[in-house]
């Protein structure tokens, strides 16, 4: 099969086209033939640090860890999979497991779902990771009807799926972001827009909650913005980041009695326990995509396995909007 490997790690690392042997099935996986890959920062992380980073595989790799395809071959034990099934997951690019930028991948049936029906392979392939990532931060925060949610970062990958996902589970939703773009990304999925950049913190708190602050905060910026998240939240509110590799002063969290929620969605791949989760998870946000609750954004970029080095550079410039999809 075709493959798209790695040789050497660095911010410039070039994929190299490699001829590689098609994957067996084995107990309790599937072989899957790949539609189409979507580039997650994470995936640009691996690239560019290598064996700095505890998850990156050794080289040559193969990255890439969302997917969309149909499903080619079935091992022992797996029965609820067939042949010719369209499916959709995030099952390698890390550690021991190849990923998606090859012809063909095997990938642990917890890992994956039936696909979407309503939507494209390519729209599918830019769900897994962000779908994954968003359900379980709302979901570990306590996400419920009638909240005031706000997420940070609300036009980016995991951004505009939780804010989506907030809405379907009932709350009034709110949104960052800065300028003209994101805006229109953050109002088109019906949440209520806050530009960062000219609105200050204590201004919108007032604004949209009467001084008492977000009952719910999906940081998907994280970092130092948690900062901002605190002071936007109400006392005893739930705050879930994805990005919390940083010393911080937990001194206003602690005043107001928030509970914070880091989210690393890639545990059960790296650990391999609770990979089910993720399939069921996947099973439950095809229902709520073909419900028409859910909706990928996509680049309108078009990149295929010969040019995945610059569907990397295209996220890595921070140009894109939406997801970053590569047609295998």
């Amino acid at each position: 099969m075709k493959a798209m490997t790695l040789t050497a790690y660095g911010e410039n690392a070039k994929f190299e086209a490699a001829d590689l042997p098609k994957p067996e099935p084995t107990s309790g996986h599937v072989v899957v033939r790949i539609a189409a890959s979507s580039v997650n920062t994470v995936d640009t992380m691996i690239r560019a640090m290598g064996r700095d980073l505890p998850l990156s595989p050794a080289l040559p790799a193969v990255l890439g860890m969302d997917f969309a395809g149909v499903i080619e071959a079935v091992g022992e034990g797996v029965s609820q999979f067939a042949v010719g099934d369209e499916v959709y997951g995030c099952a390698g690019g890390l550690a021991d497991l190849q990923g998606a930028l090859a012809e063909f991948m095997l990938a642990d049936a917890r890992l994956i779902a039936h696909k979407p029906k309503s939507i494209s392979m390519r729209e599918a392939a830019a769900m897994p990771l962000v779908g994954i990532t968003a359900y379980e931060g709302l979901e570990r925060a306590g996400i419920a009807a009638g909240q005031k949610v706000l997420v940070q970062g609300g036009a980016g990958g995991v951004g505009h799926i939780a804010l989506q996902l907030a809405k379907h589970f009932g709350a009034d939703v709110y949104a960052t972001g800065t300028g003209d773009k994101q805006m229109d990304v953050i109002k088109g999925y019906g949440a209520t827009p806050i530009d960062f950049a000219v609105q200050k913190i204590a201004d919108y708190v007032s604004e949209h909650t009467d001084g008492a602050g977000f009952d719910l905060i999906f940081d998907s910026v994280g970092g130092a913005n948690m900062t901002n998240s605190f002071e936007a939240a109400a006392l005893n509110a739930n705050i879930a980041t994805t990005v919390g590799l940083l010393e911080l002063d937990l001194s206003p969290a602690h005043f107001k009695g928030l509970s914070l929620h880091i989210v690393f969605m890639l545990l059960p791949m790296l650990s391999n326990q609770g990979r089910e989760k993720h399939g069921a998870i996947l099973t439950e946000l095809a229902s709520i995509v073909d419900a028409g609750a859910l909706k990928p954004l996509l680049d309108d970029t078009a990149f295929d396995l010969d040019t995945a080095g610059d569907a990397y550079d295209r996220l890595k410039s921070g140009q894109a909007i939406g997801k970053v999809v590569i047609d295998v």
